[in-house]
């Protein structure tokens, strides 16, 4: 990537709170989330994760979904110092469905222009609607605006809300798990879903260091692919996931034996586990010091198209400060699962650079390389 594309701002919305701080320390603790959030149709699982203030689903999912988007990207600019109304600010707007599935007149473009109208954005926004991959692919579009040239500030993300009718939808695929979410565990046996919204504010270095702005890191590289197998199915041989990392990792000039640690997609379910599995085998077999892997899933739900925007803010201060997340659930790891595995409590990790890995419906993969600020 040509140029440097710092993260002067960032914040979340998730099933353990607001504060960008409070939920990182609730993470390294090993806390989750998820809990019986009741409804009233047969479902293969009750348990799901919403924000600690919310009892369940909300009533209206499409205001819903601009109150937490809003709330969250006015937070993020805020931290960055940022006006929405600045002329240099370009929005990049993700959701997976958003609350279209419940209410088909909120088409997955309309929710976004809505937003930018009540923030009194000065730019049209972009909309990515590539299922759990939308908020990776939400900063990696922010991020080659900036690097091309073509924007200067991006404040860039994703919220999805949780809702009957994605409930329904997961539990009838049988993608839902009827016990709990375990990535990469020997019983894992489907995902959980949640409800968030992450937004990061990327900034041309040059513009950032006119402000005297202080970056909690760096977009390093990006990377994606597509293995075309299925509306829902993963290739299960995790080509797609080779691609994209190889992708990112050339982009950002860097190897695999540079990558220290991974924040993987671990959706919990049988076929995207094995996936990686066998893309992290291929990428990474031979190399001397085999990264980290931790997952956030079993902590904050699969918050579908927020997913991607929520674990590259985790992946940030994982660097930032030497540490990782324990994988919730995780009791026996997956036979011969090649890389080290986040147990029980907190992990250390040492090194520079990492990358973010979503793995969506559609077979939308994406990887994001960070590194700490320059």
């Amino acid at each position: 990537m040509s140029g440097s594309v710092l993260v002067t701002g960032m914040a979340w919305d998730t099933a353990l709170g607001d504060g960008l701080e409070q939920v990182w320390h609730r993470l390294l603790a090993g806390e989750t989330g998820i809990r019986v959030v009741p409804t009233d149709v047969p479902l293969r699982n009750e348990r799901a994760a919403v924000p600690p203030d919310r009892a369940g689903p909300a009533g209206d999912p499409a205001g819903h979904q601009l109150a937490l988007t809003r709330a969250t990207m006015l937070r993020a600019l805020a931290g960055a110092g940022i006006a929405a109304g600045d002329p240099r600010l370009r929005a990049v707007l993700g959701t997976s469905y958003g609350s279209h599935l419940d209410v088909p007149e909120s088409d997955l473009y309309r929710w976004a222009t809505a937003l930018a109208r009540t923030l009194g954005l000065r730019h049209p926004p972009v909309s990515v609607a590539t299922a759990c991959s939308a908020g990776s692919d939400s900063v990696l579009v922010g991020a080659e605006l900036i690097a091309a040239g073509a924007a200067e500030v991006c404040v860039c993300g994703a919220t999805d809300v949780l809702t009957r009718a994605k409930r329904l939808g997961h539990s009838s695929l049988r993608t839902m798990s009827p016990t709990f979410l375990r990535a990469f565990d020997a019983g894992h046996d489907g995902t959980l879903l949640g409800e968030g919204s992450g937004f990061l504010v990327l900034e041309a270095e040059r513009s950032a260091a006119r402000r005297g702005a202080r970056p909690y890191g760096r977009i390093a590289g990006t990377g994606s692919a597509n293995d075309a197998t299925g509306s829902a199915a993963p290739d299960v041989t995790g080509r797609s996931i080779v691609l994209a990392v190889r992708r990112a990792l050339a982009d950002a000039g860097r190897t695999v034996a540079d990558v220290t640690t991974i924040n993987a997609h671990g959706s919990g379910t049988p076929v995207n586990d094995a996936a990686e599995a066998r893309g992290y085998q291929e990428l990474f077999a031979g190399v001397t010091r085999p990264p980290t892997l931790f997952a956030t899933k079993g902590a904050l739900g699969h918050t579908l198209g927020a997913t991607g925007a929520i674990e590259v803010i985790t992946l940030l201060l994982a660097l930032r400060d030497g540490r990782v997340p324990p994988v919730l659930g995780l009791r026996t790891p997956m036979a011969d699962f090649p890389l080290p595995l986040a147990r029980a409590e907190a992990g250390r990790i040492g090194g520079t650079t990492g990358i973010s890995v979503t793995a969506a419906f559609g077979g939308f993969t994406t990887c994001l390389v960070v590194e700490p600020p320059p």
